[in-house]
C-alpha cells in the first residue's frame, strides 16, 4: 500500500496542486505581464520538480514524483470548482487550496512528510516571488519582489507554518463552502 492510498482522489488532486497554488497565490498578487508570467510558471515547474527529485526524499515527495512522472489524470475526472472572477478571486482561491491541501497532508502523512510539504510549498511561493521583476518599462526598472508580494509571501508563511506561523493540525479542517457557496456555515 502507498502513501497515496491514505487520500481519496479529490484530496490526492488537491494534495498535488497544493504547491502550484502556493506559488498562483503569488502570481496573483501582482501580475507580470506576459514574460512575467511564463518565468513565474516555469519557477513553480522547477521547483516542484526539483524539491521531489532530491535525495532522501520522504514517502509523500516519493509518491508525488511517481505522479508527476505517470501518466498525466484525465481532465473530465478532475475535480471542478467555481471560476475566478478577477486576480483577487484566484489568490483567495490559491491560498484555501494550500490550506485545504495543508490539513490533508497534516491529517494523514507523517509529520516529517508534512515538513517536506510545507518546505516544498514554501520554496516554490519564494522561488515564483523572485521570478520576475514587478513593474518598470520592457525590463529595466522595477522591483524583484514588491509590496502586494510581500504581502502574500508573509500570508503564505502564517499559513504554512514557515517563520513562526501556525501548524495545521487535525482540529484545523479547511473551510467548506456553505450549501449557498458562501463559504458561512449558517
Amino acid at each position: 500500500m502507498s502513501l497515496k492510498d491514505n487520500f481519496t482522489a479529490d484530496e490526492w488532486f488537491k494534495v498535488m496542486t497544493g504547491p502550484g497554488r502556493a506559488g498562483a497565490a503569488v502570481v496573483a498578487a501582482s501580475p507580470s505581464g506576459l514574460t512575467g508570467l511564463l518565468a513565474e510558471a516555469q519557477a513553480i515547474a522547477a521547483s516542484v520538480r526539483e524539491h521531489v527529485s532530491r535525495s532522501g526524499r520522504t514517502p509523500l515527495m516519493e509518491a508525488m514524483a511517481a505522479d508527476l512522472l505517470g501518466t498525466p489524470p484525465d481532465p473530465n475526472s478532475l475535480p471542478q470548482e467555481e471560476r475566478a472572477r478577477n486576480v483577487e478571486d484566484v489568490r483567495a482561491q490559491s491560498l484555501e487550496g494550500v490550506r485545504q491541501a495543508l490539513w490533508l497532508v497534516s491529517s494523514k502523512a507523517s509529520p516529517a512528510d508534512a515538513e517536506a510539504y510545507r518546505a516544498m510549498m514554501l520554496e516554490v511561493a519564494e522561488r515564483t516571488a523572485q521570478a520576475a521583476k514587478e513593474g518598470g518599462f520592457l525590463g529595466f526598472g522595477g522591483e524583484q519582489v514588491n509590496d502586494k508580494e510581500r504581502a502574500v509571501m508573509d500570508e503564505l508563511r502564517a499559513l504554512i507554518g514557515g517563520s513562526g506561523g501556525v501548524t495545521l493540525t487535525h482540529e484545523t479542517p479547511p473551510l467548506s463552502p456553505a450549501p449557498d457557496g458562501s463559504g458561512n456555515s449558517n
